[in-house]
């Protein structure tokens, strides 16, 4: 019997209660950073040393702030400007030398300073919770800018007079667009010109295969002779798989069928609560190992070119892993876009990943059933909070502006859903604990070994990604022994680098091949590595091209109705508009 000392809270209140507030705060697991704080008021408070030369430099940091004050008062009696000594890009303008605008700027380049004083003044705080601090530190800083608000912006109220505030009444009538959007679940403004079939995922073909979990899509040949060796692309399920397939311009598919090349795509079903017990097995299983019989039914004696775009490719190296393993040779070549096989430097999104938070977001989806794309895009959204909130929120509803949409941002809007198993056991079992990487993931009861894979890679990575950071991506090279391997390095992010069309005088990127298993890190890879302007994918082809031993013959049909793989319908079929 309980008595008034040792009332027990039921533990499905609780549950459900951390699950709220991981909803409502739209960051799971918030105690981990409370956690952090803890870590560095503690390891503070017993450095009193640290304490008074942090105390000296805000008194420094305030002296300072109050001289320029007065200078730029002086100034602005004179009629001149005092330029201020804060580099960030945002306070770049003439208008930020005036008074008051440069007193603004001046100090919050002083608390910017004096923040990475401070966040640095602790030696003994675990590295993950330095790192959710420095993830704080800089969505307050982006919170407190003066740029970001419109009485202390002068570009900004320059506009406002210039206009007559018709700019605010434009961003008012565009938050009630929005807001009436938000409610209705309307599409994105602008995303009706990019309708699916319609302008983008356009390239022809059918749907040859459909089951529970995928589509695979035959797109049809447009040249009169093809390689014989076809290509079977797996894409991400938390994308859209037209990704690869935009307007005609930035479509990969296209780009390689105009090329010769015989292409297979992978259509996921976006999930519902009902598929809440989706696996990774499933995916393999139903995904990858289902198209690749398909793929060697419809086009019989020839092995496969295989691609994966991000968790895409994390799928087809543990499935290839695993086929190498049992002796099966039917893939000849393995493409790996922005795929993490070691996911020991996850990058920025490691602030994310922590056994408490991984286990609020999984009372999340237990409830749901899947987890939102807008509780994904609300995370990616805080890791460039500057790019991806507080600039949007400014140009639309400040500056009344409402910027048009290309294909791949209205793709970005069309998200999808995770399936509650699958994803638990993705950031859980890979993210968390690595376990790909080290030799302890099983499927089935066997282990893979990444080592299996010994077929000809070509493994690209892109500069700013946060999702997949390059270095990440690039420690494949280690885990496999391919006496054939290449990668690729390409200017742009994790979706804009990998779509940058065929011809992109803005994009550049670096190649590197191995002809033996040696391994290089990072900065030998950049000192040994061709510079190459341009797009990525025409050497991508050309690799593609020259691993492609069969002479080029008649294209196949497309499916094959006796062997069971008839003709659906046409791409880009019906799991996409789901």
């Amino acid at each position: 019997m309980n008595t008034a000392t040792d009332i027990v809270t039921p533990q499905p209140f609780l549950d459900g209660a951390r699950a709220q507030l991981s909803k409502a705060s739209r960051s799971p697991g918030v105690d981990d950073y409370l956690r952090a704080w803890s870590d560095y008021w503690l390891g503070l408070a017993a450095s009193p040393d640290e304490q008074l030369a942090l105390a000296q430099a805000a008194a420094n940091a305030a002296i300072d702030s109050w001289q320029f004050a007065c200078q730029a008062t002086r100034a602005l009696s004179e009629g001149t400007s005092l330029e201020h000594d804060n580099n960030a890009a945002a306070f770049a303008g003439e208008a930020w030398n005036y008074w008051p605008f440069n007193i603004y700027a001046h100090g919050h380049g002083q608390l910017t300073k004096w923040s990475e004083r401070a966040l640095s003044a602790i030696p003994g705080m675990g590295a993950e919770n330095a790192l959710r601090l420095e993830f704080l530190r800089r969505l307050s800083l982006a919170a407190a800018s003066p740029a970001h608000y419109l009485v202390t912006n002068p570009d900004l109220l320059a506009q406002t007079a210039a206009e007559g505030g018709v700019n605010l009444l434009r961003g008012a009538q565009h938050w009630l667009e929005d807001a009436a959007r938000l409610f209705d679940g309307g599409a994105a403004p602008g995303a009706a010109q990019f309708k699916v079939g319609e302008q983008v995922a356009i390239t022809p073909g059918k749907v040859v295969l459909r089951n529970d979990l995928m589509e695979l899509i035959q797109y049809s040949p447009q040249t009169p002779r093809v390689h014989a060796e076809p290509v079977l692309i797996t894409p991400a399920w938390i994308m859209k798989y037209y990704v690869l397939d935009l307007s005609p311009s930035n479509s990969l598919v296209k780009f390689l069928v105009d090329r010769g090349h015989t292409v297979f795509m992978i259509s996921w079903k976006n999930p519902s609560p009902a598929d809440s017990e989706l696996a990774m097995r499933d995916y393999l299983e139903q995904g990858l190992y289902a198209a690749l019989d398909a793929v060697g039914t419809i086009v019989p004696g020839q092995r496969v070119h295989t691609v994966g775009y991000c968790i895409g490719g994390t799928l087809l190296s543990v499935g290839a892993a695993a086929l190498a393993a049992t002796g099966d040779e039917r893939i000849a070549t393995i493409t790996l876009l922005a795929a993490q096989t070691d996911f020991s430097e996850p990058g920025e999104l490691a602030v994310f990943i922590s056994p408490n938070q991984l286990a609020a977001l999984q009372l999340q989806m237990q409830r749901d059933g899947v987890l939102s794309s807008q509780s994904m895009g609300a995370a990616f959204a805080l890791l460039r909070a500057n790019e991806l909130i507080w600039a949007p929120l400014i140009n639309l509803y400040l500056r009344g502006q409402r910027s048009a949409i290309n294909d791949l941002m209205a793709w970005n809007a069309d998200g999808t859903r995770m399936p509650c198993r699958m994803h638990s056991e993705y950031l859980t079992r890979l993210y968390l604990h690595n376990e790909l990487s080290a030799g302890r993931y099983t499927v089935d009861g066997a282990t893979i070994d990444l080592a299996k894979l010994k077929v000809p890679m070509f493994v690209v990575g892109t500069e700013t990604d946060h999702v997949a950071p390059w270095h990440s991506v690039y420690k494949t090279r280690a885990l496999t022994r391919s006496s054939d391997y290449t990668f690729l390095l390409t200017s742009g992010g994790h979706n804009a680098g990998i779509i940058s069309g065929a011809v992109n005088p803005k994009r550049r990127h670096r190649l590197l091949h191995w002809d033996n298993q040696a391994q290089l890190g990072p900065e030998g890879f950049m000192e040994g590595a061709e510079l190459r302007e341009g797009s990525w994918w025409g050497s991508w082809q050309a690799w593609l091209g020259a691993h492609s031993p069969g002479a080029q013959c008649p294209p196949p049909q497309l499916g094959n109705a006796a062997a069971g793989y008839a003709p659906l319908t046409a791409a880009p079929g019906a799991y996409v508009h789901g």
